[in-house]
C-alpha cells in the first residue's frame, strides 16, 4: 500500500524523501581506435614539416644561475650576473647613440655630412639595413663597394655581400626586393627626406611612432626600421625621437624584453622598458640594442653595428647598475 511522506506526497514521488537510486555502472569507454599506418605517416609528416621549416631557428642561450636577485624594474631576471650584463649593454648602447650624434664613425659620417639630405637619408638606410661588418678593422669596407646614391635609381649589387648581424636580410634577392620596396615608398612620399618628415605639426616622438608604423608596410624591414629611424635622428637627418620600445612579436629585442620584463603584452613591455630607461636616465632607444645583445646566443660576441670598441658610456652604465640595485 502506498504511503505518504511529510510533504503530503507519495514517498516514491517526493524528490526529498524517496530513497536514492543506486549509482549506475559507468559504461565502458570505447577503446581508442588504432591509428592506421597512413594516419601515422601523415602526422609524422606534419611534425617533420614544421620542424624542418627553413624559418625555424634554434638558439642556445647562456643563462646565469638563479641567486635570488630581484628588481621591480626587471621582474623576469633572477640572476645578478644577468642584471650586471644588462647594465653593461645599456652603457654600450647609450654610448653608441652619443657617438652617432657627436662623432659618427665611417659611412655614418658621410651620411650625416651629405649636402643633399635625400642622399644622406638613403645612405643611412643602406648602412642600417645591410649592416656594418663585425670584428673587422673597417666595419664599413664592404659597404663602400655596394651602397648606391639616391639619384639615378640604380640598385646595389649585393651578391657577394655578407650582411651584418642585425640586418633583416639573409640573401641578396631578399635585400634587393626590400630596398626596391623602400625606394618606391620614399618616392611616393616625395623622396627620402620628405618621407621622414611626414606632418610638420608632429612632435619628434609622434613622428617616430608614425614613421615606424608606415615603414611597416615596406617589404622585409622588420625591426630594423626602429634602428633606421634612431640612426636618422641621431645623425640629424630627421626630427625623430623614440617614444618607447615599440615592442613587436618575435624580433630579437622583443624576445629579450619578454624575458627581462617577465611579460608578453606589448603595451606592458613598452611601459616597463620606459620605466627602466627613465630610472637609468638613458634614451629608451638604447634598450633596442641593449636587449638584443643581452640575449645573444652562447659564443656570439656583442653586436657593435659599426660603433667603436671603446664607445661605452660609463656614466650610463653606472646609472643603470644603480637603477637595477647592483
Amino acid at each position: 500500500m502506498p504511503s505518504f511522506c511529510r510533504h503530503n506526497r507519495f514517498v516514491q514521488n517526493c524528490p526529498i524523501c524517496r530513497e536514492p537510486e543506486p549509482p549506475k555502472a559507468r559504461a565502458k569507454s570505447t577503446a581508442a581506435r588504432p591509428r592506421t599506418a597512413g594516419a601515422t605517416r601523415a602526422t609524422s609528416a606534419r611534425r617533420s614539416t614544421s620542424g624542418a621549416s627553413g624559418t625555424m631557428r634554434v638558439r642556445k642561450l647562456t643563462r646565469a644561475a638563479d641567486d635570488g636577485y630581484s628588481s621591480p624594474l626587471v621582474p623576469g631576471l633572477r640572476a645578478t650576473a644577468d642584471a650586471e650584463q644588462l647594465a653593461e649593454e645599456i652603457g654600450f648602447a647609450t654610448g653608441r647613440l652619443g657617438e652617432l650624434a657627436a662623432s659618427p664613425p665611417g659611412l655614418y659620417a658621410d651620411a650625416a655630412s651629405a649636402p643633399d639630405r635625400d642622399e644622406g637619408v638613403w645612405l643611412a638606410a643602406q648602412i642600417v639595413l645591410l649592416g656594418p661588418a663585425e670584428e673587422a678593422d673597417d666595419p664599413f669596407a664592404a659597404l663602400r663597394d655596394v651602397v648606391v646614391p639616391w639619384a639615378g635609381g640604380q640598385a646595389p649589387a649585393l651578391d657577394d655581400l655578407t650582411f651584418g648581424p642585425r640586418s633583416p636580410f639573409r640573401d641578396a634577392a631578399q635585400a634587393t626586393r626590400s630596398l626596391a620596396s623602400l625606394r618606391s615608398w620614399a618616392e611616393r612620399n616625395g623622396g627620402p627626406a620628405a618621407a621622414l618628415t611626414g606632418d610638420a605639426a608632429w612632435t619628434a616622438q609622434r613622428r617616430f611612432e608614425r614613421l615606424f608604423e608606415r615603414l611597416g608596410t615596406v617589404t622585409g624591414l622588420g625591426r630594423a626600421r626602429y634602428d633606421l629611424l634612431t640612426v636618422a635622428g641621431r645623425l640629424g637627418l630627421a626630427d625623430v625621437e623614440a617614444p618607447s620600445l615599440l615592442a613587436g612579436d618575435n624580433d630579437d629585442t622583443t624576445v629579450a624584453a619578454k624575458r627581462v620584463f617577465g611579460i608578453g603584452d606589448r603595451l606592458l613591455l613598452d611601459r616597463r622598458a620606459l620605466e627602466l630607461a627613465t630610472e637609468a636616465e638613458v634614451p629608451v632607444a638604447a634598450l633596442d640594442l641593449a636587449l638584443a645583445n643581452l640575449d645573444r646566443p652562447a659564443g656570439r660576441p656583442r653586436m657593435t653595428i659599426g660603433a667603436r670598441a671603446d664607445v661605452a658610456d660609463a656614466d650610463a652604465w653606472a646609472r643603470a647598475a644603480t637603477a637595477l640595485g647592483l
